[in-house]
């Protein structure tokens, strides 16, 4: 899909920097979409043509997003739990 975004001249510097405008809303998009867990790392990667995981890492590190959050411990946390409080016959292999 292929989509067109109006933007006005002398807000590009602003918005893009020094990088191409294209690929500066690419990336906006995309970061976005994975900060609010839309997407995943994979995704995200497959999105913005990142060769690697590491790269992705290194991406988010710059842009100051974390890949595993505060609230991404404590739902692991409570799958510990839960899983804790189960019988060892209920729990699979």
């Amino acid at each position: 899909m292929q989509v067109t975004l109006e933007i006005p001249d002398e807000l590009i510097p602003s918005l893009a920097g020094d990088q191409n405008p294209a690929r500066a809303a690419l990336e906006a998009l995309g970061l976005e979409a994975y900060r609010l867990r839309r997407i995943t790392g994979h995704q995200l990667r497959t999105l913005l043509g990142l060769p690697s995981r590491w790269d992705l890492h290194a991406l988010l590190k710059e842009r100051q997003i974390d890949m595993y959050t505060a609230e991404d411990f404590e739902k692991d946390l409570a799958t510990i739990e839960e899983l804790r409080k189960k019988p060892k016959a209920d729990i699979p292999a």
